[in-house]
């Protein structure tokens, strides 16, 4: 008799773990955000990663009644960020505004407190190609004019990086084995220094998101000799891509909302729902493409591909560049 009490406690027991199991997942987003949420990036203030970060955390804020706050932390090629949000609970209230940087740095340093399969994609925001931009006073006017002068001044002529492996780094990398060019690379924190420092004259050349560059060319600040794009960018139609100057080369970057594995699927779920939202509406739409980005979002498991497929098509480029992680 006892024995059959036993069985069906046994029983009830494992229905009420069923049923608490069942029940876990949507008390999770119900009780989600339950303090502030951080919304990390990599660059300074005001950069292309950073303008679209505050606009969808002002409404994200809105959308969960809890406050959403930008924190920029610059520096050693985005690591910073990533390792800041990594280090911290995976419960969805440490984001990571998220680029081509965080998947691609996995292949450089060995201090990373992350692996690439612990970053989690939420929604990519946005997608675009980058403008070639240089300083007004390099006495050039067209891509292959460019070329021809960085030949006959080798070493002489300087480009702006974010990081050994930042796109910026790659892309100048790529394109003196493609032209021949020697050019000496000077680290930055983000593109509104490279900028500055451009329209400074100090610095020669950098290829950046157009967001950051297209209204300092507008205003004659800098030129714009190229963009990396398959296509022109209607904002800035007289402007060629570099396949169109005569080099065989076409790059694009995206941004996203990423987290640590280990963030509840309800609250990726979640997240992903009301930053999608907001993507799609019109004012962001213009925010964005205005400045020669595009307004994207995806499923988190679209994102995820692109993640994976970011770092597997960056590997063969750093081993074929002989770039040692560090």
């Amino acid at each position: 008799m006892s024995q059959k009490v036993d069985v069906r406690r046994a029983a009830r027991c494992l229905l009420a773990v069923g049923v608490i199991a069942a029940s876990a997942a949507p008390a999770l987003a119900q009780d989600y955000p339950s303090r502030t949420i951080r919304m990390v990036v990599g660059f300074t203030a005001g950069g292309p990663t950073d303008i679209p970060a505050r606009f969808i955390a002002d409404r994200l804020a809105t959308a969960l009644g809890r406050p959403v706050i930008v924190e920029n932390k610059p520096g050693a090629g985005a690591t910073l960020a990533a390792n800041d949000v990594m280090s911290r609970g995976r419960d969805g209230h440490d984001l990571l505004v998220c680029t081509y940087f965080d998947a691609v740095n996995t292949l450089f340093y060995k201090s990373l407190h992350y692996r690439l399969d612990e970053l989690i994609g939420i929604t990519l925001i946005a997608r675009y190609g980058y403008a070639v931009a240089v300083a007004n006073s390099l006495p050039v006017n067209s891509f292959q004019e460019l070329i021809a002068y960085a030949k006959q001044h080798p070493g002489e002529v300087n480009y702006g990086h974010l990081g050994v492996s930042s796109t910026q780094n790659l892309l100048a990398k790529r394109l003196e084995k493609l032209t021949g060019m020697q050019m000496t690379a000077i680290p930055y924190k983000g593109s509104t220094e490279a900028t500055a420092e451009i329209m400074a004259g100090r610095n020669h050349i950098y290829i950046g998101p157009p967001i950051g560059i297209i209204s300092l060319y507008q205003a004659k600040k800098l030129k714009v000799l190229a963009v990396t794009g398959n296509e022109r960018l209607s904002s800035i139609p007289e402007v060629p891509t570099l396949k169109e100057s005569g080099v065989p080369l076409a790059a694009y970057a995206w941004v996203g909302i990423c987290a640590g594995a280990g963030i509840p699927k309800p609250v990726v779920d979640l997240l992903n729902k009301r930053i999608t939202a907001i993507v799609e509406s019109p004012e962001y739409h213009k925010l964005v493409e205005s400045s020669g980005s595009v307004a994207v979002s995806s499923t988190p498991q679209e994102f995820q591909k692109v993640i994976e497929e970011t770092a597997a098509d960056a590997a063969p480029t750093v081993r074929e560049l002989g770039i040692e992680m560090k």
